[in-house]
């Protein structure tokens, strides 16, 4: 299991090795352990951008953990809209080269709707228990990201409605 001084201690190495300035977008349960929600991570997951996305899996390429890089917001079978960046939440470190940040709490629910396995549903309870999400604004994100959803839309859908009946309800 990683934990948020492994990731960070993890990024500064990674830090030092590059040349230019890049954005890393932690989602899943990376972003949830940055964010304090969780103690651990079983593998890190980052978005980036395309650009920098040959650049970062130079340096990770014989790294000691399970990495895996997701592009310009397209998680898994969702594309976030692109607002996504403006959305997330900046995590202050002291990288130089990094500007680290996590996907925004409501872009991690709909992330994790997606798939809906035991570990997304206890993470999205985290969320729900600790944090004030609007309703109206998860419901609204989901609209749009649905449009965009490259997997079974009535699964992704059922599962949105069991998060909401479970942990958003009214």
């Amino acid at each position: 299991m990683i934990d948020k001084n492994d990731l960070l201690a993890w990024l500064k190495v990674i830090d030092k090795q590059l040349k230019t300035r890049i954005v890393l977008i932690a989602i899943g349960g990376t972003a949830m352990t940055l964010l304090g929600l969780k103690s651990s991570t079983r593998d890190i997951d980052f978005c980036i951008e395309g650009k920098n996305l040959k650049i970062f899996k130079k340096i990770i390429r014989n790294d000691k953990f399970k990495v895996d890089l997701f592009q310009d917001g397209f998680i898994f079978s969702e594309q976030l809209p692109n607002d996504y960046i403006e959305k997330s939440n900046k995590i202050i470190s002291d990288l130089i080269n990094i500007d680290l940040r996590t996907l925004s709490l409501i872009d991690i629910i709909i992330t994790k709707s997606a798939r809906y396995n035991e570990r997304d549903e206890e993470d999205i309870a985290t969320i729900a228990k600790t944090k004030k999400i609007e309703r109206k604004e998860l419901e609204k994100r989901f609209k749009q990201v649905k449009e965009t959803f490259a997997g079974n839309d009535k699964d992704y859908e059922y599962h949105f409605n069991l998060v909401l009946i479970r942990h958003f309800s009214e």
